[in-house]
């Protein structure tokens, strides 16, 4: 360290990055990442507010907010609460069942003894997670197809009439939730793992000297101690809470018309309006609101975490 330096207590701007290249260079791959797929597309908001015309493209007919008077137009029945509702309400779902069913799944493998049936139990519950979607859409129609699904195959064998799955959307949130709680299922619970064998084994072998049942421990001091990871892991997807899965909801959906009543979100609703419709200005009016929208429910939500729990909120 320079006498000057050391006399002013100051650092020069390029001694912490020299001290620490190898975290910085790590980093270069996740800046460039963004650079190229968030901040330089970001001139393109300018289309939400333009009539779009392919032959024109950044020279077509200024609309003001016209585009998102058409998305906000009729109120409780407009084509944004229904797309917000549905997006909110599926993500609330793949939050709340699916930490739920990995934080369970993570304490029945912890208590069981048998180390062998733990580590072919927890490969198997991985593996869909590497599955893609295209794949997991394959496997969605084979079961519930009308003609030849496995789900109607057992339901006539049974004596009753075959079910129609693709043309009733009631029965398609049920199947949506459990397909995503299901895929992620074992890297959610390894998550959760990796957490509870962080716990100190000595509070347990306390808890069972003093007579704690499995219960008990599990309740006083699993679960308890469990918090913190599961607080992280919800306020990190809440943090994404109004952008959809477009790629379980495309590959398992589609653009089936008589579905989308109860399947369409903000993402299906963006894709159409530019792969369909040729809206580019509705789909980047509904792009801009998700985002704006996603930014003052995550800051919502933090402020609500600090003054409730401060330790765990993100910032």
């Amino acid at each position: 360290m320079s006498t000057k330096m050391r006399s002013t207590g100051r650092q020069r701007p390029f001694d912490d990055i020299r001290r620490h290249k190898t975290y910085y260079i790590m980093l270069i791959p996740m800046v460039v990442f963004f650079i190229l797929f968030c901040y330089l597309p970001m001139p393109g908001l300018y289309y939400a507010f333009v009539d779009y015309d392919f032959m024109q493209g950044l020279r077509s007919l200024f609309c003001g907010f016209r585009n998102f008077e058409f998305l906000f137009s009729g109120g409780m029945d407009s084509i944004i609460w229904k797309l917000t509702k549905n997006t909110i309400l599926y993500n609330l779902a793949f939050i709340l069942i699916g930490n739920a069913a990995q934080i369970t799944v993570a304490v029945l493998l912890k208590e069981i003894q048998k180390k062998y049936f733990v580590k072919v139990s927890q490969t198997l519950m991985f593996m869909p997670y590497f599955v893609s979607m295209v794949t997991i859409g394959v496997i969605v129609y084979n079961i519930f197809s009308y003609k030849y699904g496995i789900a109607n195959n057992i339901i006539t064998s049974f004596g009753f009439e075959k079910f129609d799955f693709y043309q009733n959307p009631q029965v398609w949130p049920v199947i949506i939730v459990a397909v995503q709680v299901w895929k992620g299922l074992g890297y959610g619970s390894v998550v959760y793992m990796a957490a509870i064998l962080g716990i100190d084994e000595s509070i347990y072998e306390a808890a069972y000297v003093d007579g704690a049942s499995n219960w008990k421990r599990i309740r006083y001091i699993t679960l308890p101690l469990l918090k913190p990871t599961a607080i992280m892991l919800i306020m990190l997807a809440l943090g994404g809470i109004i952008k959809g899965s477009f790629e379980l909801f495309y590959q398992i959906v589609g653009n089936n018309g008589l579905l989308l009543d109860k399947t369409d979100i903000i993402d299906t609703y963006v894709y159409r309006s530019l792969a369909v419709d040729f809206n580019m200005g509705r789909g980047a009016a509904a792009g801009l609101y998700q985002s704006v929208f996603g930014f003052v429910l995550v800051m919502a939500v933090n402020r609500i975490v600090n003054k409730v729990s401060p330790e765990n909120a993100l910032f």
